[in-house]
């Protein structure tokens, strides 16, 4: 049943394919700018990627304004504030993100400050606080995974209150997403398993938390089965071009997805996970996936007995009886984690992960502050938290 009332707004513009990245000139002129501030982490230029992105511009006129490669795996404070001082110094009209979700959220934040000409970041967070239209943002996602390229979404983190900011608004939307498998070549197994799972978990939310509407679920539904056929062929063999790119395809879909619809409470706690125990974004959302969704199953059980069809496959859906559609997704999500850990070692729990037993209260006490939390299928409390987290662990 549709709702009474939903809205979807999505202005990216997406170039996706083999040799994608040989449009940025054209891009930059369409935009009318020409002195772009790259940014970017020294995993990116140490890899390679950085050429192929800087190769893309050998015939053009194009001049460089600054390469900013010091970003961290999470987005901070301090960094949004010394790249936008960079940025303003040289003089730069646009800025080109070629990373991850940290190096993303980097260029959003960085963004923010420049945008609204301020050095105090934190007065923006939540909802709707941007005041002002932002630089023309591009962004060339290495990863796929944080679907950040097409999301109005950005996360931050304040490391002296040891949290992770969230900054939602339709002007954080970059300009355009471009997507070459080239980019995702040299990501390794274990980041590309945490990455698909996070992409995968982005779409499982966005299609079943409450601020759901019937096009953003056609756009997780097509994520959910291009990661679950792609991911593991991908995860052993990193040299499939075509399945990269379904993947990077993917995780762009879901991210269109969660930015209408927003996610639930597998961000809420993983968000929390992150700050506290500092474990990757996206083995968090691997380990926490299948824990959250059985506490969700009485209230959207029938969603994801809908979801073993592009999970599993007709085969398994036809012969699955009806009743036991719900519990078979997230079993056929908990086989896929044990999957991918027999692949490349990627932890299925939380002890595995490095998360102390002795945080776990912490982090159920702070999870229940995050923004995630409010469009959840079912509420949690402190109580409920923990005996996911138990059971995570």
């Amino acid at each position: 049943m549709f709702p009474k009332y939903f809205e979807f707004f999505n202005s990216v513009k997406i170039n996706a394919g083999e040799n994608a990245l040989e449009g940025l000139p054209s891009e930059l002129n369409r935009l009318n700018v020409s002195k772009p501030f790259i940014i970017t982490d020294e995993g990116i230029v140490k890899v390679g990627l950085l050429d192929i992105v800087l190769s893309g511009f050998n015939d053009s006129d194009i001049v460089i304004g600054a390469i900013y490669d010091k970003v961290p795996p999470d987005s901070s404070i301090e960094v949004v504030n010394e790249a936008a001082r960079i940025y303003k110094e040289q003089n730069c009209d646009c800025i080109i993100a070629v990373g991850g979700g940290s190096v993303i959220d980097s260029a959003k934040g960085m963004n923010i400050v420049i945008s609204e000409n301020t050095n105090d970041i934190v007065k923006f967070a939540g909802h709707d606080r941007i005041k002002n239209f932002q630089q023309p943002l591009i962004v060339i996602p290495t990863t796929s995974g944080t679907g950040s390229e097409v999301t109005l979404v950005a996360v931050v983190a304040d490391k002296q209150k040891d949290k992770k900011m969230l900054f939602t608004s339709s002007k954080l939307l970059p300009s355009v997403a471009v997507i070459d498998p080239r980019m995702t070549m040299s990501l390794p197994p274990v980041l590309t398993a945490a990455t698909g799972m996070d992409a995968l978990t982005h779409a499982i939310e966005a299609y079943t938390c409450l601020q759901k509407n019937p096009i953003s679920d056609a756009y997780a539904y097509s994520a959910i089965k291009t990661v679950s056929e792609n991911l593991i062929n991908v995860i052993e063999d990193g040299k499939d071009a075509q399945g990269r790119l379904e993947l990077a395809v993917a995780s762009t879909s879901a991210g269109i997805a969660f930015s209408n619809s927003m996610v639930g409470a597998v961000h809420a706690i993983g968000h929390t996970v992150g700050a506290i125990a500092h474990i990757h974004h996206g083995m968090a959302m691997s380990i926490l996936l299948p824990h959250v969704m059985e506490y969700n199953q009485n209230t959207v059980g029938n969603l994801y007995a809908k979801l073993l069809l592009p999970l599993a496959g007709a085969e398994v859906y036809s012969s699955t009886p009806k009743e036991e559609r719900s519990q078979a997704s997230i079993n056929f999500i908990k086989e896929m984690n044990k999957q991918i850990n027999t692949i490349c070692g990627m932890s299925i729990t939380l002890k595995n992960a490095g998360v102390s037993e002795e945080k776990l209260q912490e982090i159920a006490n702070k999870s229940l502050n995050d923004g995630a939390m409010v469009v959840n299928p079912v509420d949690l409390n402190t109580d409920d938290v923990m005996s996911v987290l138990k059971k995570a662990y």
